[in-house]
């Protein structure tokens, strides 16, 4: 458990808290977290480290605390850069690289996370093509299949137009037909009207006399 100390606080303490913080902020932790580390350095609270620091200490470094700002958010831009040029190089090698490690070690893990991110992208590649591939013998029998469409409904259309064609002559006989039938009812109607049609003849005496 940390002491709670009671003695005031010293230049080095205050020194310490500051660079601590800083560096927290610069990092993109939280001052929490600075607190509580500085507290197990100099045996004092986490919560008396962050009173001593809103109340005295970051009064003094207004300006770091800015330019700490400022580097946080430089690097979490080129942070974000790198992830976005090569987002499985950079989580592989995050995973593997763990805390700060040597330049050398980063390099090495890194070039053979890229290697492994070929890899893993050669067979993506081939997959896609693959696809690409099969999509494009779809396409083929789809583009034969619509032809095959359009022919039939060529065919179709002519045989529809013959129909209406046939359909056209027939009418037009049919209209014909009866126009004829009309005509010989017509001429029937007036040969029997003619024919009961009383017919007379004069006599020797000058009288009609009704012709049967």
């Amino acid at each position: 458990m940390t002491a709670v100390r009671q003695d005031a606080w010293s230049a080095d303490d205050d020194l310490m808290l500051a660079e601590v913080t800083l560096r927290h902020i610069r990092e993109g932790s939280t001052q929490l977290a600075a607190f509580e580390e500085v507290g197990e350095r100099i045996g004092r609270t986490s919560a008396a480290c962050g009173f001593r620091w809103n109340s005295c200490v970051r009064k003094r470094h207004e300006e770091g605390i800015q330019l700490a700002k400022q580097q946080r958010q430089k690097r979490n831009y080129l942070r974000k850069q790198s992830f976005a040029s090569v987002p499985q190089v950079s989580a592989v090698a995050t995973a593997e690289t763990g805390e700060e490690a040597g330049k050398s070690g980063v390099e090495e893990l890194s070039v053979e996370a890229i290697i492994r991110f070929l890899r893993s992208w050669r067979g993506h590649y081939q997959e896609l093509n693959r696809h690409i591939k099969t999509l494009e013998k779809d396409l083929k029998e789809k583009d034969e299949e619509i032809f095959e469409l359009r022919v039939k409904n060529e065919k179709l259309s002519r045989e529809v137009n013959n129909a209406q064609t046939d359909y056209r002559a027939v009418n037009d006989d049919y209209k014909t037909l009866i126009q004829i039938m009309d005509r010989a009812r017509k001429l029937a109607t007036l040969s029997e009207e003619e024919e009961l049609k009383p017919r007379f003849k004069m006599d020797a005496n000058g009288n009609l006399e009704r012709i049967e």
